[in-house]
């Protein structure tokens, strides 16, 4: 826990500072009370005393609990400054190591988790943060002052304070035994809701075309339902803490008094009116005492789940990324667009089994490449280890002639054009999603986005929208048909005008019409640029320059569409599956 105040910035140490000195003052304040207090006490029972004595003292007690309102405010305010400002540098600072994380280390938090841990855990932190700056301090110095004042005020009165102590001390123990553990299971389950609830907002349709409401119901309620009895029993637990506090409060000064009584009662007419004088002044210091413990339990309720939650941040915050970045980011060599598999084989972390095995080529710049086989042949594990989404287990794999793990991720990708599988959408305009990110050249200019818009056949569609570029996206896109959405994809890598452009079985929703216009466009408009291709279908890839075929892992065949047509019978299988008898021969 106390590893998280290390993120703590100068500025937030400097109201540190000047909470401790408020704090300081206002414990001071308040211990004067009871000073002032006996004082009043001692003039009522003096013979000959006069009532403005009395007014006096009574105006002091007054000043006093006013200047100590004063501090408390001001305290409050750092408090609150300090919480606010530490969670939001946390929150960006969680949010930066995410994005440096590879696919292995966001596979292993689960995204479900990773966002309960920068927003639930991050708030549990805050909040104890800003209470523990309000009583953390102060508790301590209140009840070692308070100490001080009565320690020589009576034996007895000492026994009974101490006892009220200890059975506080007794009930945060148990407290901290019984909830802590709870308090990891309520992460946890957390955690699980946002993942079924993410689930089932993300496959809404499917749930829906299958009546499986019911279904994904149960699932919710299951997690709901155990992580409700969870709440309910910490809740239950720390609840009980409040009736014992003021039950131990009312039992201490009703000991005193009682003692107080007996001990007047017994002693000599002399000493009557000094252990009256030590009972009040006892009673007031000792509820001071008590109050101490009472804002440490108070703490104590907030700590165990503020705990998990910082050892959970940590656990990311900690978390160094198995990829390491290259440190080159300028080119040294003469290639431009240049892409080198040298027996490259890949598996995923603590798998046994490899997923691509000794694969070896090499797509000069100007060229078109094109990956085909069946479903879980490696087509897009193999595109995706250039990006370096992975690393390769075994071999190189050289861009420009320079292995793309010597490189700086940001100098790599400025390289590349990316077009994922799944064509992903980001709310804001049509012209926000074409222009994101950077690139070598910067921000594409209005020539490089009506160019895209023009190559990836997306402009008619958008020049029928009322806002044509400026028109709003959903998130998700869901606003917009798949095709639309590839579309906007495509035009997204063509913008920042790449050496390199991978598509990712990025034409599957489109028509053939315009998947055929597209690669048309395309070809004339980067034919200075490496094209990389993965596709299911032949027709999209029939007239690149290499086309590599997958089998299980392995490269089985690699060459032209006729020389594949000849030569390898894997190619002929998906050929005769979706090419006509006619089309086969005139191949």
């Amino acid at each position: 826990m106390f590893k998280m105040f290390k993120n703590l910035k100068k500025k937030e140490i400097i109201y540190f500072l000047i909470s401790v000195v408020f704090i300081v003052l206002q414990v001071f304040l308040d211990l004067k009370i009871p000073d002032y207090m006996q004082e009043i006490t001692r003039l009522v029972q003096t013979e000959g005393s006069e009532i403005s004595a009395v007014l006096k003292e009574g105006v002091y007690m007054l000043l006093c609990a006013f200047g100590s309102l004063i501090g408390a405010v001001i305290t409050g305010f750092c408090a609150s400054f300090i919480g606010t400002s530490f969670e939001k540098n946390l929150r960006s600072k969680i949010f930066r190591k995410v994005e440096s994380f590879g696919m292995e280390e966001i596979k292993d938090f689960s995204t479900s988790s990773l966002i309960t841990r920068s927003t639930n855990d991050v708030t549990q932190v805050k909040m104890f943060i800003v209470l523990a700056i309000q009583m953390l301090i102060k508790a301590p110095i209140m009840a070692t002052v308070a100490i001080s004042k009565i320690a020589n005020k009576g034996l007895e009165f000492s026994i009974i304070t101490a006892i009220g102590v200890g059975v506080v001390l007794t009930m945060i123990i148990l407290l901290v035994i019984l909830v802590l553990p709870k308090f990891k299971i309520v992460q946890s389950l957390t955690d699980d809701i946002n993942r079924i609830t993410r689930e089932n907002l993300t496959g809404i349709r499917v749930v829906r075309a299958y009546n499986a409401e019911e279904y994904q119901q149960g699932k919710f309620e299951r997690t709901n339902d155990t992580l409700t009895k969870t709440h309910l029993f910490t809740q239950r637990t720390m609840a009980i803490m409040s009736p014992v506090m003021s039950t131990i409060m009312a039992a201490l000064s009703l000991a005193i008094y009682w003692v107080g009584a007996i001990l007047i009662n017994e002693a000599a007419i002399p000493d009557k009116m000094t252990i009256f004088g030590n009972m009040v002044t006892f009673s007031s210091y000792a509820v001071q005492v008590i109050m101490s413990f009472i804002m440490l339990v108070l703490l104590f309720v907030i700590y165990p789940r503020a705990s998990v939650s910082a050892k959970r941040i940590n656990e990311v915050l900690d978390r160094i990324p198995r990829m390491k970045d290259g440190e080159l980011e300028e080119d040294i060599t003469d290639l431009k667009g240049e892409v080198e598999f040298k027996s490259v084989s890949f598996k995923y972390p603590d798998a046994e089994e490899y997923i691509l095995k000794d694969i070896s080529f090499k797509a000069k710049k100007g060229e078109t490449v094109a990956f085909i086989g069946s479903t879980g042949s490696g087509k897009s594990t193999l595109i995706n280890l250039i990006p370096r989404f992975y690393d390769a287990t075994e071999g190189e794999i050289l861009v420009d002639g320079v292995d793309v793990k010597k490189m700086k991720r940001e100098f790599l990708n400025n390289k590349l054009g990316y077009i994922s599988q799944k064509a992903i959408m980001f709310k804001g305009t049509i012209e926000n999603n074409i222009t994101m990110g950077k690139s070598l050249k910067g921000k594409p200019s209005k020539e490089d986005i009506d160019n895209s818009i023009e190559v990836s056949q997306a402009q008619e569609f958008i020049n029928s929208l009322e806002q044509k570029l400026n028109t709003e996206v959903a998130q998700g896109g869901t606003n917009l048909s798949g095709g639309q959405k590839q579309r906007i994809s495509i035009a997204r890598a063509i913008a920042r005008n790449p050496e390199i452009y991978i598509f990712d079985d990025s034409f599957s929703a489109l028509d053939y019409k315009t998947d055929f216009a597209l690669r048309k466009a395309l070809k004339k408009y980067t034919k200075d640029a490496t094209i990389l291709i993965v596709a299911q279908r032949i027709g999209t890839i029939k007239d690149a320059d290499k086309i590599i075929v997958l089998d299980e892992g392995k490269c089985v065949g690699m060459g032209t569409h006729k020389e594949l047509l000849k030569n390898c019978k894997v190619y002929k299988e998906i050929a005769n599956s979706q090419l006509s008898k006619e089309e086969l021969e005139h191949a």
